[in-house]
């Protein structure tokens, strides 16, 4: 289940700090790993409260959370769908990814000079979304081409399905839209859509990289992103990088946690970035608590009960026979699953039962 989010930005806006935060196992919560597969690939702890919890009640051996991949793509210059720069590779790097977490610059600092002289988020997320569409749209055009003759001439339906997503496309694209703003109602238009792995389409956050004393409330260049995004149908989340690496260099939990205190935050940014890239992948966690481990297990939402089980073993989806659930509240408030059974609190599932975020599972199954 290895899924991406790939970090994108320009030269200097605080993505490598953010990445390089991200990749430090002192930003984790407690003591959580973290291990990075090339240089700029980091498999990260995504923090999960409701593990230490149950670990309280259960006593296992050890707790395994679940993880995100993240990759730091290299900064992007203007001209990169012509391949100026690192273009090509930024963006074959992009295209291998599942969801991109967009950093904006939105502090002011002389120190860190901008490569377009000026700190404006919208204008730099424009350069950034104007090389991807410019991509999407070679894309397009080079497909409208291949289907064009059978979609118009003859009566195949398929090509005149995937002719007329094209068109939706390429209207939007040629308007300065992204192809996450078309959206389709039947199910093989949808399909045909993700088949073209369009690099506009993936789910995006906007990072808003902010100095410490925007860190809680952000500020008026937050506010511009917040408007130019509005149609867009994406997230926003306001970390202070430069607060982040300074949280990363404190050597106890216990430190992290009184700092973040005195600077009015609930929890890093860092642990709010990966939970957000982890929901921004569309994933969700079920648990598995026994004495040996409390352990969570990455799905797609949506997911029915045979399929969450095959996460653990294809053998366990192959020879399903039912699921035990239960709900993490009920496991909380009864203490421990005798108790949670005895309440009559433990669900029977089969076959069709979409998993919740946070269920508890015991698989049955016989091969």
């Amino acid at each position: 289940m290895a899924l991406q989010c790939g970090i994108v930005g320009l030269p200097n806006v605080g993505k490598s700090t953010l990445f390089n935060c991200l990749s430090n196992a002192k930003a984790q919560a407690a003591n959580f790993p973290f291990c990075t597969i090339e240089p700029n690939v980091g498999v990260i702890t995504v923090p999960d409260e409701r593990l230490t919890k149950l670990a309280e009640l259960v006593h296992p051996g050890r707790i395994v959370p679940t993880t995100v991949e993240i990759v730091d793509i290299a900064g992007l210059v203007k001209g990169a769908s012509k391949g100026e720069g690192l273009g090509n590779k930024f963006l074959a790097n992009i295209r291998e990814t599942d969801a991109i977490l967009h950093v904006l610059r939105c502090f002011d600092d002389e120190n860190v000079t901008h490569v377009d002289g000026s700190v404006d988020p919208v204008r730099d997320k424009e350069i950034i979304d104007t090389e991807l569409q410019l991509k999407d749209l070679e894309t397009i055009e080079s497909r409208i081409q291949k289907v064009q003759k059978q979609a118009q001439t003859g009566g195949d339906k398929a090509a005149k399905q995937t002719y007329e997503v094209l068109v939706r496309y390429k209207e939007a694209l040629e308007q300065g839209k992204s192809a996450r703003t078309v959206q389709f109602e039947s199910k093989d238009e949808q399909k045909i859509a993700k088949e073209l792995f369009l690099l506009t389409s993936k789910p995006v956050m906007y990072v808003c990289n902010v100095d410490e004393a925007s860190a809680v409330n952000g500020n008026k260049y937050v506010e511009m992103v917040r408007e130019a995004v509005k149609e867009e149908n994406a997230e926003i989340l306001v970390v202070a990088a430069k607060t982040e690496a300074d949280i990363a260099e404190l050597e106890t939990y216990e430190d992290r946690q009184m700092f973040l205190q005195e600077a009015g935050l609930e929890e890093s940014g860092v642990n709010r970035l990966i939970k957000a890239a982890y929901k921004l992948l569309d994933l969700e966690t079920f648990i598995t608590a026994g004495e040996m481990e409390v352990k969570a297990w990455t799905y797609r939402k949506g997911w029915k009960a045979p399929q969450c089980a095959g996460v653990i073993h294809t053998d366990f989806e192959k020879g399903f026979i039912r699921a035990e659930v239960i709900k993490y509240e009920d496991y909380i408030q009864y203490g421990s699953e005798a108790a949670v059974k005895e309440a009559g609190k433990m669900g029977i599932e089969g076959k069709e039962y979409v998993v919740q975020d946070g269920d508890i599972m015991h698989f049955r199954f016989n091969v």
